[in-house]
């Protein structure tokens, strides 16, 4: 929903224990999304063959999100079906400076927890790398845990979750990642909560890739300095939803492609304006056209000319 003013307007500072507040607004769009499954599409958009790993609800199925996801690429072969609990969902209500509220209900994400990915490994005969994003706390944790024992490299994507986890957790969560995802808000929580510093937090992990919104986004390798990407240039932002998804996508399906961290970068953003240009998560298309000429603007023929060659675009 998008409420045609400022959420600030509203706010009284001292009277925010007594918060009592109704926005009107004009429309409702209703829209597939989901951390996993965003980044999955995006992934598939690109070329490769993501497989989805999260619990779902009987009703899936009926909302014809399994059928939407697989024709789109993303194999959907090993969700886990809850047989009393809905899918996942969420309101998010934008106002006129892009900020959001967002009410959630987790619903069959609860049993994400009873998903075991040393098994699902097994069963398809290893696992190249593992998002694990904003989930079911015990099932972030136990996949986390998995992954470290049997050496496979993961991601790790807190990102919502970071509000109410300790210190203790979100250090478990990203202790020997590959690659640390993060906007500048959730990188300053991190540090925070866990007592780290960014020295500290770098020196758990590989690859630290940090966005900053309209500023950029900041990657800090294991070995080697800063590498530093703009972010696309004149976009008419219409809807921040699933931004960071579909950067994460981006950056993933370029490492993924043999490129370097530079590049993926850029390819997150250039994904990322275009989701923000479009309402909704998994509406947006990549074209080998449309996609090389943004990406020539912002980067340079020779930095598109090397992507659009690695990337299987449309």
């Amino acid at each position: 929903m998008t409420f045609h003013g400022k959420f600030a307007d509203s706010l009284v500072p001292d009277q925010l224990d007594k918060i009592a507040l109704s926005f009107l607004v004009n429309d409702l769009d209703i829209r597939r999304g989901g951390c996993g499954a965003n980044i999955a599409f995006g992934l598939a958009a690109l070329g490769h063959e993501p497989l989805l790993v999260a619990a779902v609800g009987s009703d899936f199925d009926d909302l014809g999100y399994r059928d939407w996801l697989t024709e789109s690429g993303v194999d959907c072969s090993h969700l886990y079906v809850s047989e009393t609990l809905h899918t996942a969902r969420c309101t998010i209500t934008t106002d006129d400076s892009h900020a959001q509220i967002v009410t959630f209900y987790a619903g069959a994400m609860a049993d994400a927890r009873n998903i075991d990915l040393a098994a699902l490994s097994d069963e398809i005969g290893g696992i190249d790398l593992v998002l694990i994003g904003p989930d079911d706390p015990e099932a972030m944790l136990r996949h986390t845990q998995v992954c470290r024992e049997r050496g496979i490299d993961f991601a790790a994507d807190p990102s919502q979750q970071l509000a109410w986890a300790d210190g203790d957790l979100i250090r478990q969560l990203i202790d020997g990642a590959a690659y640390l995802f993060s906007n500048d808000y959730e990188a300053a929580l991190i540090e925070r909560k866990t007592g780290w510093s960014a020295a500290d937090v770098q020196a758990h992990v590989s690859t630290r890739i940090v966005t900053h919104g309209a500023d950029g986004v900041r990657v800090y390798p294991a070995d080697g300095g800063e590498i530093y990407v703009k972010a696309i240039e004149g976009i008419i932002a219409v809807d921040p939803t699933g931004v960071g998804d579909s950067f994460r996508a981006g950056f993933l399906a370029a490492v993924a492609a043999g490129l370097s961290l530079e590049r993926a970068a850029q390819v997150g953003c250039t994904i990322a304006a275009s989701v923000v240009e479009t309402k909704g998560t998994q509406e947006y298309e990549l074209g080998r056209g449309g996609f090389g000429k943004r990406f020539v603007t912002a980067y340079g023929e020779e930095a598109a000319t090397e992507v659009v060659a690695a990337l299987k675009l449309g």
